[in-house]
């Protein structure tokens, strides 16, 4: 049966110092679910809470329906995956998915048994005799994995486990880690300070910050409806303008800011003479005039080719730097430094929110 996870006005005090603050979620059964948020937001604080390795300094938490109070990290129905893995380098591959089991009194054919079918279900078929310091990163990652899953949990609980690993591994691990997700179908939490980790696995997220939930919504909800300047400038790339609301027109609503007067979606209500904050994603801007858009000027400064896309940064009259995502197929003559161009982009893909911090990392 799948684990729901409920976290009820949960607050982690050290001292005078409050990790987690006032925290209020359900996190359904069968759900692939992430904390993310800059180091040291409290996610990881959240996550040793759930496993009960902290106790809550007011609030609860509830897995099922059942108060977790009293109940210790041994006897929840939760496993956990540290960041360094901590597999047992003496051990072989199977003996490591199978410690669990063994500490539980599983006899050597069940835990042999069940250390097999683990091994396919992570595609380490074989390998099984193999020593820890003879896999890869990848590998290593799937016996953690393995053996956390040995012991049944309903809840498995993952504390950034792929932070370690390079690039091009990261996003394949990720692909992995999801399907395994999906095949079992036991709640995964999972811990991240990576946007894209998050974006890419998680049925929903909870975006954190100085130890508050800010916003919780799927992938997409987050990304394109951020609704605080912090989750906005901290979940992709975006363009930050800073002025005051001097005119509204339905849904939209125009700032002054040091580029000109900008228009963008008004989900929040501000009202005119509100300081605020209109984003517009990197994506979204473009060179030239379109019909209906917004336009203004920023000086060419440098081009960066990545792939799949070249990155334009330029400089903006507000003095702070503006991005312009191209893909392959869009033609760009690289200017001058300092050439003055002229950039635009459709009212509904700008979006003002009231101001606020920014993210810093």
């Amino acid at each position: 049966m799948n684990a729901s996870v409920q976290l009820e006005d949960l607050s982690v005090r050290f001292g005078d110092f409050t990790a987690v603050s006032n925290v209020n979620l359900n996190i359904d059964g069968g759900e692939f679910f992430s904390f993310l948020g800059p180091s040291g937001c409290g996610k990881t604080t959240v996550l040793r809470t759930i496993s009960g390795f902290l106790a809550p300094s007011t609030g609860r938490v509830t897995i099922s329906g059942t108060d977790m109070v009293g109940i210790g990290p041994n006897n929840r129905p939760t496993a956990l995956i540290f960041q360094n893995l901590a597999l047992f380098p003496l051990m072989t591959v199977s003996e490591n998915i199978a410690y669990g089991l063994r500490i539980q009194g599983f006899s050597l054919t069940e835990r042999t048994k069940k250390a097999d079918e683990l091994l396919e279900l992570v595609a380490l078929n074989g390998m099984g005799t193999k020593l820890i310091s003879e896999l890869s990163g990848g590998q290593k990652q799937r016996v953690a994995i393995a053996r956390a899953l040995a012991v049944q949990p309903k809840v498995l609980l993952l504390d950034e486990p792929l932070s370690a690993l390079d690039l091009k591994l990261r996003q394949h691990m990720r692909t992995e880690l999801r399907a395994i997700q999906q095949q079992v179908g036991i709640t995964f939490i999972y811990i991240t300070h990576d946007q894209g980790e998050a974006l890419t696995m998680s049925d929903r997220i909870a975006v954190m910050s100085d130890g508050v939930v800010l916003q919780v919504g799927d992938g997409r909800a987050i990304y394109d409806n951020p609704t605080s300047a912090f989750v906005a400038s901290f979940v992709g790339e975006n363009n930050a303008f800073s002025g005051r609301v001097t005119r509204i027109d339905g849904n939209l609503a125009q700032i002054e800011t040091s580029t000109g007067n900008l228009v963008g979606r008004n989900p929040k209500g501000l009202s005119i003479g509100d300081k605020a904050i209109l984003f517009v994603r990197p994506e979204n801007l473009n060179f030239g005039q379109t019909l209906g858009s917004v336009e203004f000027e920023a000086k060419f400064n440098s081009a960066a080719f990545e792939g799949n896309a070249t990155h334009i940064h330029l400089m903006g009259a507000h003095g702070g730097e503006i991005t312009v995502t191209l893909s392959r197929s869009d033609d760009f003559n690289v200017p001058a430094k300092g050439t003055s161009l002229k950039l635009s982009y459709q009212p509904a893909l700008g979006l003002i929110l009231a101001d606020g911090a920014l993210a810093s990392d």
